[in-house]
């Protein structure tokens, strides 16, 4: 007996309607991940009788969705569905005999099955759940940083902090109710609307600090002061990333609050409410990933620093690598929480010896001015050497030293002349 599946893919999650073994079978089949096919979430049931209408054309009697991880998108892509225009939906149907899939059609008048109102409503659903996913995530940071945007706010004084702590407070009232009711009513609603303005001050606030750190880093200062100032720039970059992660948190809980709003009070408004948050919620993260990326390069540029100086001052240089590499690993794992695609590769402290087999290859290049310059040079360094890097490190730069004190050339020459 054939059985139908309907397919709906927003770009973030897919949706699959259909016969439980049919779905299953289905996703399977189409080769996403073991691990992606298990963490499928049914999709509510009775959620504006999506399903039920569904169900009364013969095609589903459950849902699920699956998020879409950068292998399983690239599945997605290549399954013929067509492009709702109204909604922005990608959609199609595949029809399954014995729990085979045989063909995926594209068909015509895409979503002739459902009603407008009722792809609407899956569509939301389906970025409700993307949002959940995303909550979900930055829990998981906070939890995994050991860090409660609380402690980190209990000892600041700017209004602009303490408001985000009340906006949390109003916004789990809003959770609790819609969890308990399945709605979110205009009453609730109105209490909860004007935290967005809240949330949005205290994230610029915190972006504020964030590029004010930045910025300490370009001014002119020694090595020694740039170690201290990288190494107390990390712990309020953590603090601050902090506060920017719950404010996301918020802001994405909000979203599906509003969501939620908007499936109760005007439906065929869902679509156009459903695009226009997506394009906010972007662009939100653009404004964060410039900031963090501002911030990285001038930490970047902090350790190219460092290294160059390693030779007279290596014990700050180090402090100096390893400050920003610190940095960077925060902030490389805010992002991979967040959704952002921007990695930081950690670098290396520069080895003193390195350092001065670089300096002395390049006076060797630059002819016999060059030459005594590394000899005084390397008589200078080589006590630094011993203070720094310990007797071991000393002797092996001495014996560096004497071979570059090797007379050769014009040198031996001049000095037969002599005897």
């Amino acid at each position: 007996m054939d059985e139908q599946i309907e397919i709906i893919s927003d770009g973030d999650g897919l949706a699959v309607f259909g016969e439980p073994a049919a779905v299953e079978q289905f996703l399977r089949g189409q080769g996403f991940a073991d691990d992606a096919t298990r963490s499928a979430q049914e999709l509510p049931t009775g959620a504006l009788g999506s399903l039920v209408q569904l169900a009364g054309a013969g095609m589903a009697s459950s849902g699920r969705w699956v998020q879409l991880t950068e292998e399983s998108a690239a599945i997605a892509r290549k399954l013929p569905l067509m492009k709702n225009s109204d909604t922005g939906l990608m959609m199609g149907i595949a029809t399954t005999t014995g729990g085979q899939t045989k063909h995926i059609l594209q068909f015509a008048s895409v979503g002739s099955m459902l009603n407008p109102t009722t792809i609407a409503s899956i569509g939301t659903m389906m970025n409700q759940m993307a949002l959940q996913k995303s909550i979900d995530e930055l829990a998981d940071y906070l939890a995994e940083i050991d860090e409660k945007v609380e402690d980190v706010l209990r000892n600041q004084q700017d209004a602009v902090l303490a408001d985000m702590i009340g906006a949390d407070f109003v916004i789990d009232d809003a959770m609790t109710g819609r969890a308990s009711s399945g709605r979110v009513d205009e009453a609730t609603w109105s209490k909860v609307q004007g935290t967005g303005a809240t949330l949005a001050r205290t994230q610029a606030y915190a972006l504020r600090q964030l590029d004010g750190l930045a910025n300490k880093l370009e001014k002119k200062m020694k090595l020694g002061e740039l170690a201290d100032a990288t190494e107390a720039i990390e712990p309020k970059v953590r603090e601050w990333l902090a506060v920017i992660a719950h404010c996301l948190q918020l802001q994405d809980t909000l979203d599906v609050l509003e969501l939620d709003r908007v499936l109760d009070a005007a439906p065929d408004e869902a679509t156009q409410k459903r695009l226009a948050l997506r394009a906010v919620r972007e662009n939100r993260l653009e404004r964060i990933a410039g900031s963090t990326g501002t911030l990285i390069e001038r930490m970047d540029a902090a350790v190219t620093r460092a290294n160059t100086k390693v030779l007279l001052q290596p014990i700050p240089a180090r402090a100096v690598v390893r400050a920003c590499n610190q940095v960077g690993a925060a902030v490389g794992q805010f992002h991979h929480r967040v959704g952002i695609e921007q990695g930081h590769a950690g670098q290396d402290a520069k080895r003193w010896l390195e350092a001065l087999g670089e300096f002395r290859d390049k006076a060797i290049d630059d002819g016999a001015e060059g030459f005594e310059s590394a000899r005084a040079f390397g008589s200078s360094a080589l006590e630094r050497a011993r203070l720094a890097t310990g007797r071991v490190a000393a002797e092996i730069a001495e014996r560096a030293l004497r071979e570059r004190e090797t007379p050769t050339g014009a040198e031996t020459v001049k000095r037969k002349d002599d005897e």
